[in-house]
This record gives C-alpha cells, structure tokens and sequence, in this order.
C-alpha cells in the first residue's frame, strides 16, 4: 500500500531528493570529488560546502528573480525566531508596525512584535475565525498616520513596515494579491507557500519562509531582504538575529544547519527541474481545485474558507462533529493517507498539498472521502 503524507510540516520531499540524499549519506562526493564524509559530517568552512550555499543562492534568485539588491540569507529559529527578528532590526524608536492579523501565526507575530515597540492591528478577521483574509483599510492607514505621535522630522509615515502572513497554514487562507500603496516596507511570512507561486519580491522589503513545507526539512529558514533595511538595526542585536551581520558573513558566521541547507540545495535543483514556479503554480492550482471542488460537492464535509481567500497549500474542512472527525482520519490512516488531523487549535481536517504532493496522493483522497462519505452522510 503506498502512503502519502499530508503533513502541514514538516513535510514530504521529493522522491528524487530522497533518493539524492541516500547516496549521499556514506559519503558526500560534492561534484563528484568524494569529501571524506557523510554529507551531515562535512565542515560548514569547507570550499564544497561554501560553493553548495552559494549554488542554492543562485537557484533561489533565478526561481524567484530576486533583484540584485536584496541580499539571502539562511538563518535558524524558524517562523518564531522571525517574529522576533523583524521587530529588532526593523522597528525604529518612536515608529509603529503595522500587521494584518489573518490567523494565528499573524497574531503571534504580533504579539510578539509588540515586546519591541508599538504595533498596530491594522485589520483582524479573528471574528470570522479566520475563515477569510482581512481587506486592508487604507483610511485606518492614514487615520494612524495623522494619529501618531511620533518623529517625523526625517520624513517619515511613523511606520517602520506593514507585516502579513501570506498564507495561514492553521485556518487554511492565502493572499494571492500582495497589498499595494504602502508608504513604508511590506515584511511577508511566506513560509507555507514559498516557491509553490511567483511572488514579486520587489514589492516587499523582507521575505522569509521555513523551509519545511516546501523547500527542505526543519533547521533553515530563508530570509530574503533589501539592502537598504539591512542598516536599521541597532548594534545592541545578538550577531546570529542582525541581518547585516549574517549578510556581511554570507550566513557562515556561525555554524549554520548544515544537512538542512543541503537538503533545500536538492529540493531548489528539483523545483527547476520541474519547470520553475509557473509548474509549480500549475500544479498547486490543479490539486487544490480537485479537492476543493470534491468538498463543495460533498453533503458529509465542508470547507468554511472563503472562496476567494483559499489555501491552494493548505485546505481545511470539518464534518458535522468531532467524533466523524476523528473516524475519518482513523479511516484514511488505514489507507495510507496520514496527517490529516486538524491543528489542536481549530480542528477539524487538514490537507497540505505541497509541492512534492504527488495528483495521485489527492486521487487518493478524494476515493477515501466519496467511500467515507457513502456509509456515514
């Protein structure tokens, strides 16, 4: 019986890179030059290992046309650590950040952001919860703006960056619009939807994303800012959490995860091979639409998110109580089909369908929801 692992992360790799990484385990030949060393042995000043972080730089702007002044970075503390992150480096004194709260990782992030300056809720859909994403009020934007009593003698709207978590892996909501006509830089939590879409990096000032869904295991996580942030920190930050820092040591200025940043070297390899993002959009698009499209049609599940806010990562539906809920994902485990339980706090069913998530492993699915479906509807 073949299984698929409907993990929201971290989750299923490609099979080739399973496989790339099985060879590599005995001995890591960089190249084809054997090191010495099993590829989670090898020292991170190698000259295989600086030229690997180096290629794995080079795919991720090809892939996503990163422009020539906005530096990458492979930095550890998952999504979390970033919630810290942002605020240290780059909320000024006297300034606010204003963040979108579109699920629980937003919110986090706020509540976290807040230990380091002033942060402004600028739009919450936690009354509808979070079954949609929050339309942006630009005449709240101004209003704060008119509001606020900070310094702006250098010209400044008194906010430090707009935040949003693109897609809400928990509650199962995406942007597919990034917001536009904001007077200061746009911070963007991509971690659940990272290289499955094209993104316009120009249009943001920070990027980052866990690799973990789609791009490698648990241990790195990718940061992609602008040149002209990288000076906002103050010198007091920790030198592993100052952007500048790490930029200035090419990410090397500690030990870095070495395997993790390996494995994401593989899968980055893998993306273009496929066909780059357009593919991966491709495909993102045809397996969400086969699953949404089966639980709209269905009288036993639902998805709550709305239409036009839905995950093509991430899609969560419920049946009428908790214990069909828990047969169901009793049911498909005995078919191979695991982690779908909801997260602990919504719930329910979830499905991440990420970029190694083969149609076949939907297919599946959709067998096991029309079988479940015909004995308990």
């Amino acid at each position: 019986m073949q299984t698929f692992n409907f993990s929201p992360g971290p989750a299923m790799l490609p099979p080739e890179v399973i496989e790339q990484i099985k060879n590599d385990l005995p001995e890591w030949k960089w190249k084809g030059v054997p090191q010495g060393a099993s590829v989670m042995e090898v020292s991170h000043r190698g000259k295989a290992f600086e030229e690997l972080i180096d290629e794995a730089e080079q795919d991720l702007r090809d892939l996503l046309g990163i422009p020539s002044n906005y530096r990458v970075l492979f930095m550890q503390g998952g999504a979390w650590g970033q919630f810290a992150c942002v605020p240290m480096n780059l909320l000024r004194a006297n300034e606010r950040a204003g963040y979108i709260v579109s699920g629980g990782w937003s919110k986090s992030a706020a509540e976290e952001g807040s230990k380091f300056g002033e942060v402004s809720i600028l739009a919450s859909s936690e009354d509808a919860l979070f079954n949609l994403v929050p339309k942006l009020n630009y005449d709240v934007i101004e209003n704060n703006k008119k509001n606020h009593k900070g310094d702006n003698s250098q010209g400044n709207s008194g906010t430090s960056y707009y935040y949003i978590c693109s897609n809400e892996t928990v509650y199962g909501n995406e942007v597919h619009t990034l917001p536009s006509k904001l007077d200061a830089p746009l911070v963007v939590d991509a971690s659940s939807h990272f290289l499955s879409r094209r993104i316009d990096v120009a249009s943001c000032g920070l990027i980052y994303a866990g690799a973990q869904k789609n791009v490698g295991p648990a241990g790195v996580t990718i940061v992609i800012v602008r040149d002209d942030l990288l000076d906002r920190a103050p010198k007091a930050i920790p030198a592993v959490w100052h952007y500048a820092h790490m930029a200035k040591h090419k990410s090397l200025f500690n030990t870095p995860p070495v395997f993790s940043i390996y494995v994401t070297a593989l899968t980055l390899k893998w993306i273009k091979a496929q066909g780059g993002l357009p593919e991966m959009e491709r495909r993102a698009i045809a397996r969400s639409s086969m699953l949404y499209d089966a639980l709209d049609g269905s009288k036993l599940f639902k998805a709550p998110v709305l239409i036009e806010d839905r995950s093509r990562m991430n899609v969560v539906f419920d049946s009428p109580s908790v214990e069909i809920d828990a047969a169901f994902v009793k049911f498909c485990e005995a078919r191979g089909l695991m982690s779908l339980r909801g997260h602990r706090v919504r719930g329910g069913m979830r499905a991440s369908l990420y970029n190694a998530m083969p149609v076949s492993g939907v297919e599946a699915l959709l067998s096991a929801v029309r079988e479940f479906e015909a004995s308990h509807a």
